[in-house]
């Protein structure tokens, strides 16, 4: 059995420490996007970058059992849609992809050679438009949250900027 589940009685979320959360994310609409319900909490390494600053921010300080609502603007969560992350490219460019369809991810570079996925929003003649802002840029998201265990990150987890499932790590 890992250690996982078992929590200091008085620990709080906070820099280093492992949490698991169950969650809920809806957008302004109220449809669900994303939920952990009927899966495994979700563990992340708190203090470093693994969830969205504002559920970070908010998350801190919590203990285990308590349920939070909380709404996280674009600017605290996967940022404000930047037009231009949309760009228009000759369909020659993709050479190798076989069928190229609107709702597809592509991974592409940037001019520095760092790798990033971009959505295909509309195909033409032999343009095609791509979209690199993340799906949920520009939106309000809203999070259900309930904290299920906390415990204090072990040496390598630190070291590695993330959670390791009981003794498990593969990179």
């Amino acid at each position: 059995m890992g250690s996982f589940y078992i929590s200091g009685a008085n620990m709080k979320v906070g820099k280093d420490k492992v949490v698991l959360m169950h969650y809920t994310l809806k957008n302004d609409a109220g449809d669900v996007i994303d939920s952990s319900d009927g899966a495994d909490p979700l563990p992340f390494l708190q203090g470093h970058g693994n969830i969205i600053p504002g559920l970070e921010s908010a998350l801190e300080g919590s203990k285990v059992g308590d349920k939070l609502d909380v709404s996280i603007e674009p600017e605290e969560g996967y940022g404000l849609r930047m037009q231009d992350a949309i760009q228009e490219i000759p369909s020659s460019a993709l050479q190798g992809v076989d069928e190229v369809k609107v709702g597809m991810q592509l991974q592409s570079q940037d001019k520095d050679g760092n790798a990033f996925l971009v959505s295909v929003t509309k195909i033409e003649d032999d343009k095609i438009t791509v979209d690199g802002n993340h799906p949920l840029a520009g939106q309000t998201l809203h999070f259900s949250v309930s904290i299920e265990s906390i415990r204090k990150a072990e040496a390598e987890e630190l070291s590695h900027g993330h959670v390791h499932a009981d003794g498990q790590h593969n990179h």
